[in-house]
């Protein structure tokens, strides 16, 4: 044993992951038919012979190409804004569209590891050069597409001394030159990142034993239903021919025969050819061939069995749900439960994916166009898989409403109308909601009518005497004017739409005053404790505010 060091930098690499490998080859795989490029073709037969694993991988398929994503900033700023715009039109830019895309990175389920080169481009407008066409032309590095470097190709992997993986060396056809793709150029998609493994591990892995014994089963079942069709065949010859001092011909003719019998099938070119039971004097020759067919039922039920190790197969990818139903029996609340896990299963796999996606794809596209600052960039999010059911969400909805843990806004609201596909509301056909309808029965009850005193009738004058206004007019104290005044229906609409829009954010709280007290003839103290707290610290440009006014002046 080697003495305990002390003296190290902290910086240093002590230990390793242990991964079992031997040079660029992986060794982690215990079984050997499992192994390398024997493991690559059993996992290619397991989803493309098998029903079962096939229906599932096709349903994770068709689940995540279906499933929404958008690029996300992580800031409000402007700096995140723009870093998302870009990395939006890059996708968009693509020869490759993202869900097909996003159908090839699947290909990590079943071999456990997906290999992608990133090719770039100059954003150069239309082009016939690859390397520049684009549907812009600021002259940015974007994406052209990401390559699939194929599971099979592998040749062997590329490790820094502290286990790290530097690339991929591939050797592909048609000219099966070697090739290396550094990691730096590539994302690498995995399953599981156990030991730093960049092979993963295959979702397949533990269905392989019962997908073993249910293929040889099955294949075992077609041979006997063949034999039990066509009989057992058997040939008789002369005991001569098997005697052990048989010449090298009469072994070779047993042979013959034994191969022939062993050929024997029930198709379009069945038929035999054979030496006549008996010899041309009629006696017999020793030569006689007949079918043996088995009577009665099979003591073991072969179907069970295959349901058996089909059921295993769905279960070690929690995709028992496309078994259910298959013999008369199983409830939707069953197959609800099922779907859910299997949903929240794939939504990890998403997850997986956003992140590896996030860190060799996004962050080097923003380090080539020369924005080196890590914390503004963008980041790519998925929805969810599953989407709750509608009335289940109302029913929630409303439990939490009524016991005051959820108040509804106008974000939830927005949330529920993206969620069910609805159409966004427009609010000049509104309909008022119960805290509008209540906030015009206080404007209606603060209003009081005052009505305006009877002015006594001045004795007459001659015009000589006379020293207020002209013989039309009638001269009324400073002090008698009229404070108050009833809105009509239309007049709280108006108010209620300049508040509104003081609470969006569309019009100054100032303004809003003014439209108030001049539009209304209603008091500045009074407008303001209509308005409340709403829209004090609100700026808004002199455009919108003239719009806005003359809208509501006009109501």
């Amino acid at each position: 044993m080697t003495e305990k060091l002390d003296d190290y930098n902290i910086l240093d690499v002590l230990g390793s992951t242990g991964l079992n490998r031997q040079g660029g080859l992986i060794n982690e795989e215990w079984l050997r038919q499992l192994e390398g490029d024997k493991g690559v073709k059993i996992y290619t037969e397991m989803k493309d012979n098998d029903p079962v694993i096939g229906a599932i991988l096709y349903a994770i398929k068709t689940l995540v190409r279906q499933t929404q994503s958008s690029i996300q900033p992580t800031g409000e700023s402007e700096k995140h804004v723009l870093y998302a715009e870009f990395v939006e039109q890059c996708l968009e830019d693509m020869t490759v569209s993202w869900p097909d895309f996003l159908a090839e990175i699947l290909s990590m389920l079943p071999y456990g590891w997906a290999y992608f080169e990133t090719l770039y481009k100059l954003r150069g407008g239309h082009s016939d050069d690859p390397r520049k066409n684009s549907i812009y032309r600021d002259g940015r590095i974007g994406w052209r597409k990401f390559g699939i470097r194929a599971q099979e190709t592998l040749y062997e992997w590329e490790f820094s001394e502290e286990g790290q993986v530097l690339g991929m060396w591939q050797m592909a056809p048609p000219d099966y030159q070697i090739t290396f793709i550094p990691i730096q150029k590539a994302i690498l998609f995995r399953t599981e990142t156990h030991k730093n493994n960049p092979e993963g591990r295959s979702i397949l892995r533990n269905a392989y034993r019962s997908w073993f014994f249910c293929k040889r089963i099955q294949e075992i079942e077609a041979i006997g239903i063949e034999r039990d069709l066509a009989g057992l065949p058997i040939m008789q010859v002369p005991l001569e021919l098997l005697a052990s001092n048989a010449t090298s011909a009469q072994k070779a003719v047993v042979d013959d025969f034994r191969d022939m019998i062993q050929k024997i099938r029930r198709d379009e070119y069945e038929g035999v050819v054979i030496p006549s039971d008996t010899d041309i004097d009629g006696n017999p020759s020793g030569f006689k061939l007949s079918l043996l067919s088995a009577g009665g039922r099979r003591p073991i039920d072969v179907n069970e069995i295959v349901k058996r190790y089909e059921s295993r197969v769905a279960l070690s990818v929690l995709g028992e749900f496309v078994l259910l139903g298959m013999d008369g029996v199983g409830s939707f609340a069953l197959s609800s439960n099922k779907t859910a896990l299997f949903a929240q299963a794939l939504g990890t796999y998403l997850q997986t994916i956003a992140t590896a996606f996030n860190e060799q794809a996004i962050a080097p596209l923003m380090r080539l166009n020369g924005w080196k600052e890590a914390e503004y960039y963008p980041k790519i999010v998925f929805s969810d898989i599953e989407t709750p059911d509608i009335q289940e969400l109302a029913g929630a909805l409303t439990g939490l409403a009524g016991a005051g843990i959820l108040t509804p806004d106008d974000e939830l609201e927005k949330w529920v109308r993206d969620f069910a596909n609805l159409p966004a509301p427009d609010v000049a056909t509104a309909q008022p909601s119960q805290d509008e309808e209540e906030l015009a029965a206080d404007l209606y009850a603060q209003e009081e009518v005052k009505e305006v005193p009877e002015v006594e009738e001045a004795p007459e004058e001659t015009p000589e005497e006379s020293e207020g206004p002209d013989e039309e007019g009638v001269e009324v104290d400073e002090e008698v004017k009229v404070a108050d005044v009833t809105m009509n229906g239309a007049q709280v609409t108006s108010l209620l739409t300049i508040i509104q829009s003081v609470a969006e954010g569309m019009l100054p709280r100032e303004s809003a005053l003014n439209i108030i007290v001049t539009a209304f003839s209603v008091p500045e103290e009074k407008a303001d404790s209509m308005l409340g707290e709403v829209g004090r610290s609100f700026k808004q440009t002199p455009a919108v505010e003239k719009v806005v006014e003359e809208e509501a002046i006009d109501g």
